[in-house]
């Protein structure tokens, strides 16, 4: 994206800052912000809810010192369980978390800022465990190449109803949208091919609960899409993102009534927004999302184009890691 385009995107941000605010707080397990409390989470860069624990979010950094993750309890925002996984080597950068039909975690290790130097990334599959406590789990490890070639990406989700992979690639002017096969292989490789265009830069996505929507994220917005079918999207609007250090992940709360939107950072904030009926669009809705800070208006608007500046800033810091 162009220096131009950044500050452009930036500018529209702070204008429709003030129209934009957290989804009221309802007390339904999940579906309230929370803040990440434990310093071992700076980099938090996916997200997903759990199944099997009401509450529960999946998390890991990007770049990490083993091959692990993170179960946090959104009540009070503290880890409640460290998974290390075992079977898959030493991950490169970890960009992605999603979970499947199967009830089974699927990791995506699919990072690569020099857009072409890894020839192949890795997709992990593990159960998700039964307790919540630190323990070490034997992953399936899955090679996996686009049929056009080395890329870089940021989200992976998979479809809860047929358990089919996609991959959205992170491409500055809009990137694409990439099918796994309907059989994930561990004996060769696996390519996933192109399927539609995304008119984003994605740092995350995620499916709805009930398969029906498609949504991605980029720094400074995001866009819904309906699923018509296998790799088949149909654009319905914008998302409502809101202002985040370096907002990098992205999950559909349990019920599907919230959008969960994460960022980057020691105690990163969890922020979430309603999702309107029918569009899939998430909405402003006033109130407070569980950590509401009181702030008065100047002083959010002010926040909001600080944090425009920090983002701008995580931007440029990306451009220097890709070289």
């Amino acid at each position: 994206m162009g220096s131009s385009r950044v500050w452009a995107a930036a500018a529209a941000v702070v204008l429709c800052a003030a129209a934009t605010g957290p989804a009221a707080a309802d007390g339904k397990p999940g579906n309230d912000g929370f803040t990440i409390k434990d310093p071992r989470i700076t980099e938090s860069s996916g997200l997903v809810a759990s199944r099997a624990h009401p509450g529960v979010y999946w998390t890991h950094n990007d770049q990490d010192k083993g091959a692990y993750l993170y179960a946090v309890d959104s009540r009070t925002g503290e880890i409640v369980a460290r998974i290390t996984m075992t079977g898959v080597g030493t991950p490169r950068d970890v960009e992605a978390i999603s979970i499947g039909p199967d009830g089974d975690l699927y990791v995506g290790d699919i990072g690569d800022n020099f857009h072409g130097k890894w020839s192949f990334v890795w997709v992990y599959k593990l159960p998700e465990p039964k307790t919540l406590k630190d323990q070490t789990v034997r992953a399936t490890q899955y090679v996996v190449k686009y049929d056009d070639g080395p890329r870089d990406a940021e989200a992976l989700m998979v479809h809860p109803r047929t358990g089919r992979i996609y991959i959205a690639d992170k491409q500055e002017d809009g990137g694409s949208l990439y099918e796994g096969p309907a059989r994930m292989s561990t004996s060769g490789t696996n390519v996933f091919r192109r399927v539609a265009a995304t008119d984003l830069w994605v740092t995350d996505g995620a499916f709805s609960p009930d398969g029906k929507r498609l949504a991605l994220r980029g720094y400074f917005g995001g866009v819904s899409y309906a699923w018509k079918g296998p790799g088949k999207i149909k654009r319905l609007g914008r998302l409502s993102v809101p202002l985040q250090r370096q907002g990098e992940s992205l999950a559909y709360s349990p019920d599907g009534s919230r959008l969960m939107f994460g960022t980057e950072g020691v105690e990163s904030d969890v922020e979430a927004r309603e999702v309107k009926k029918g569009g899939g669009v998430a909405s402003s809705s006033g109130g407070g999302s569980g950590g509401g800070d009181g702030m008065s208006g100047g002083v959010k608007g002010a926040v909001a184009l600080g944090a425009v500046v920090l983002a701008v800033l995580g931007l440029k810091r990306v451009f220097r890691r890709r070289g």
